[in-house]
């Protein structure tokens, strides 16, 4: 099976949570709520240190993404 790059999340548990499942390398969630994520990757320190550069364009990514499935919603 091949997984799309962003999957939407929802749980009853979190009514105001909006979260965005990345599914490629490195894996993680991100609550859009307050951009809390979660990462599924153990990182060594040189991951570590690129990781910490390519968050903000995930969550960007993610932000985008939400934004677009809301919109394709909104459109039916």
């Amino acid at each position: 099976m091949t997984l799309p790059k962003y999957i939407l999340g929802d749980n009853t548990d979190y009514p105001t949570a909006i979260f965005v499942i990345h599914t490629e390398f490195p894996r993680f969630i991100i609550n859009l709520e307050d951009d809390e994520v979660e990462w599924f990757e153990e990182f060594d320190n040189h991951d570590q240190k690129e990781l910490e550069s390519e968050t903000e364009t995930y969550i960007k990514e993610a932000t985008e993404f939400y934004d677009r499935e809301v919109a394709r919603y909104e459109d039916d």
